[in-house]
């Protein structure tokens, strides 16, 4: 019943059986999700990622932390100096290169992090919760892969799938 009702719905909305259309409103409900879980935290998904990817791979440069996430360099500059005026990251120069300048977590970014870990995982399952627990693993996958394959079109390429650790 549900397939029949989804290809009535292709057939009359044909932008509704479009991959971008689809991918936008996923992240769009994705996002309401996050928000949702993680409203008392006062972080935004794109500070998540900061936050997660500082945690994960230490002090990083501007350029370096854009790439780990996938945004450009001018919004990572900015997300920076937010989550800095908040104390959740710090800035110093950078001891063998003075032009740059490394955010790393402060204690008080580890604590929020560590806080926040139950509510952002619950925002991700639900993202995919109407999906069996197979279909979740082969959309994951999927994703990955799609993203992979399409990695250096992005304005912004992910460092990993640069380096083919994808």
């Amino acid at each position: 019943m549900e397939q029949a009702k989804r290809r009535s719905v292709e057939r009359e909305f044909p932008l509704q059986a479009r991959p971008g259309f689809l991918i936008r409103r996923l992240h769009q409900i994705h996002t309401a999700l996050f928000f949702e879980e993680c409203q008392d935290f006062d972080v935004t998904p794109v500070q998540f990622s900061v936050l997660s990817a500082l945690k994960e791979r230490g002090a990083l440069d501007q350029a370096s932390l854009a790439r780990e996430i996938g945004i450009d360099r001018t919004n990572v500059a900015d997300v920076v100096r937010r989550l800095a005026a908040r104390g959740l990251v710090s800035r110093t120069p950078d001891r063998k290169d003075l032009r740059l300048r490394l955010a790393r977590l402060t204690d008080r970014g580890v604590q929020l992090l560590a806080s926040m870990e139950e509510a952002a995982r619950r925002a991700h399952e639900r993202t995919i919760a109407p999906l069996g627990e197979s279909e979740r693993a082969l959309f994951v996958k999927a994703l990955g892969r799609l993203v992979d394959a399409n990695n250096a079109i992005g304005r912004a390429p992910l460092r990993y799938m640069e380096a083919g650790k994808g």
